[in-house]
């Protein structure tokens, strides 16, 4: 298809085609003339990924374009790929100092011992965790600590539900697709679930004159 059709079937238009293709998010089309180029189902794929990235999702382009190159890196083990795309959707936290992140990264540490986890305690998203129950404790609330192993058991049954999501897709590009697409778009999904039983949690332990 040409790129017109390719916009018309996504509903980018096509300077914003344009524009993923130079910032290296979507492939290039196959030149067909030295001003024509056609583009396949493949990158209708990715242009949907890119947009879904984008607007759920919530990543800038700079990020996309990491999970991008995750995505194409074929010389890694799938293990470390799936790894290595999932730290890249993790959000990047503020260089913290002080007694609060010191101590918050011992007890990230320490949770990642107690359940036994094969996870680098340094990766992105254990310091994004210690970054936050470092922000805990700074506004009073360190206490919320406490429930961490009720939200890691929690985890542990999202992120099984969702390797076994991935584990359908035996294709090296759509495991990585599958990683990325689960971890933003799984996020907003649970965001929404968990509101949802707060306010049903709530009201049976408070009422609803309360």
């Amino acid at each position: 298809m040409r790129i017109g059709e390719l916009s018309r079937r996504t509903g980018v238009s096509v300077p914003t085609i344009k524009y993923y293709v130079r910032e290296g998010l979507l492939p290039a089309g196959e030149l067909t003339s030295p001003n024509q180029a056609s583009y396949g189902e493949s990158h209708e794929r990715r242009l949907r990924l890119v947009r879904a990235l984008l607007d759920v999702g919530g990543l800038s382009v700079a990020a996309i374009r990491e999970v991008i190159e995750a995505i194409e890196d074929r010389d890694r083990p799938v293990h470390k790929m799936l790894g290595a795309a999932a730290d890249r959707v993790v959000p990047r936290t503020r260089e913290e100092v002080g007694e609060e992140i010191v101590e918050a990264r011992a007890a990230v540490a320490d949770l990642i011992e107690r359940r036994g986890w094969r996870t680098d305690e340094a990766s992105p998203a254990a310091e994004a965790l210690a970054v936050a129950l470092a922000t805990l404790t700074e506004v009073g609330h360190g206490g919320f600590a406490e429930v961490l192993d009720a939200y890691a058991g929690a985890a542990e049954q999202v992120a099984g539900a969702d390797l076994e999501y991935v584990a359908r897709n035996v294709e090296r590009d759509e495991l990585v697709e599958s990683v990325v697409v689960g971890t933003v778009l799984g996020d907003a999904i649970f965001a929404a679930l968990r509101r949802m039983a707060h306010v049903d949690a709530s009201r049976k332990m408070f009422g609803t004159g309360v």
